[in-house]
This record gives C-alpha cells, structure tokens and sequence, in this order.
C-alpha cells in the first residue's frame, strides 16, 4: 500500500485547482478511501473563494475503471451498497453544484463510475486514445448512476445503447455524442486543457458561478419556470460591479477594469 495521499492537490497562482486520482495501480478505481479523499478535496475548494477553476485528472495509465469492484464483494450487504452509492453520488452532485468550472482531463480508459464522472465534470478534455464505456451490464450489474449523468449528456438513444451493450466507444465518439468537449494527441493533452482554462479564468468569478448555478436548475425544469428563473439570475447578475463596469466599457469602447 502506497503512503501517498488518493487525491493530489494542486494550486496554481491563478486559482486553478488539479486534483489528481492516485490510485494508479488499481487504474483509480473509486474505493471508499478515494471517494472520501475526492470528496474533502471538492469540499475545500467549495470553501475557497479563491479558487477559480478545477481540472480532475489522473495518475498512471487510466483516467477511473468505476468503482473498487474487488471491494465491492468483500462486502456483499443492501446496507453496505446503499451506502457506497449514495456516497458516490454526493461527490458527482458537489462537481455540479460547485460555483467554478470543473474540467475533466482524461486519458487511457474511464469506465462505469469514470465515465460518470466525466459526464459529471462541467467540460471534458480527453486524449485520442481514450475510450469510454459503462460496462457493468456485461457483469450483470446495469450502470444506474451511471445512466443518470449519461442520460443528461448524450442522445437518449445513445446513451440506453452504451448501458444495455456495455461496449466501449472512443474519443471521437464520445466528442461526437456531447460527452467530451475537445479530443486532442496524448502529447497535446496538458496544452489543450490549458487552451480551454485560459479563456475561462480571467472570467469575472461571479459571473461564472451564477450562471453555472443556473445552467443546471433550469435543466431540470419546465421552459417557463427556466426563463423565470434565468430573467433573475440575469438580472442579479446585471447588478454586479463586474457586469456594470464590462457594459459600461463596452459603450466606451474600451477594455473593462477588472
């Protein structure tokens, strides 16, 4: 057993934040430990006003294999597995609710609860060979969290087929169908995520958070509600001094003053 932490943390000057999955001999499969660790991790930059952006990446050769399956059946109990999953889907609804983009940085394999969690990421780099499945099925266990995450980012159709045929799809697949936002070459994986944090962070941090807030409600909702709930956001939003100064430099034609 490694003394090295399940999650490394990262920060940089901007306020980028990189949590990397450390379980690298077990292709980052979310055991307990890892889920706890990722949890405090997201829980602490939730608590950072200085934060401005997270990216989830991963050690070794896989992005995550889903859950520790291997301790899954040490512990073969309804109470046990209630537990484990609605521990799961904690960490997945705190990557939505946080107030900063979460971007998920994947590689090698993401599979079952990996591949959730990169549908749970607000935005998704992954490298060319990456491949993504929910795989369950073919073990007898149908990937229900999974579908929860997948039914909200791909096609219906697609979706149902990736959880009832447990194949693998690739990265220009998964591009194609609304999980990833940017496929690039292994080598160019770092760059391409740096590309993507650029132009969000020098964002006015309000700004973002209200309206990631809001992109989520109102997908949950009827349309009227969503343009209710969207107006006063928006209207909210207005009254920020990093709204009134970017309008009002607009007008001047000038660069706003941050």
């Amino acid at each position: 057993m490694s003394d090295e932490p399940l999650v490394l943390h990262e920060k940089d000057a901007r306020g980028v934040v990189t949590l990397k999955l450390n379980r690298p001999q077990a292709f980052n499969s979310l055991s307990e430990g890892m889920l706890e660790a990722l949890q405090s991790a997201l829980d602490g930059v939730a608590a950072d006003a200085t934060a401005r952006a997270i990216v989830i990446a991963a050690a070794g050769k896989a992005f995550c294999a889903g859950h520790d399956l291997k301790e899954m059946r040490a512990e073969p109990s309804l109470d046990y597995y209630e537990r484990l999953f609605a521990q799961c889907a904690r960490v997945m609804l705190t990557i939505q609710k946080l107030p900063v983009p979460v971007i998920a940085r994947v590689h090698g394999i993401a599979t079952a609860a990996g591949c959730q969690l990169v549908a749970m990421c607000d935005l998704a780099v992954a490298a060319r060979e990456a491949r993504f499945a929910v795989s369950g099925v073919n073990l007898g266990l149908f990937c229900s969290t999974p579908s929860v995450a997948l039914s909200r980012n791909l096609s219906r159709k697609f979706a149902f087929e990736m959880l009832v045929t447990g194949d693998f799809i690739s990265a220009d697949e998964a591009r194609e169908q609304g999980l990833v936002n940017r496929v690039v070459d292994a080598a160019e994986l770092d760059a391409e995520v740096e590309r993507l944090l650029a132009r969000i962070v020098g964002k006015p941090h309000v700004a973002i958070a209200m309206g990631k807030a809001l992109f989520y409600r109102q997908l949950e909702t009827g349309i009227a509600a969503a343009y209710d709930d969207a107006a006063s956001t928006m209207a909210c939003n207005m009254m920020d001094e990093a709204a009134l100064e970017g309008v009002q430099a607009f007008i001047d034609k000038r660069p706003p003053r941050r």
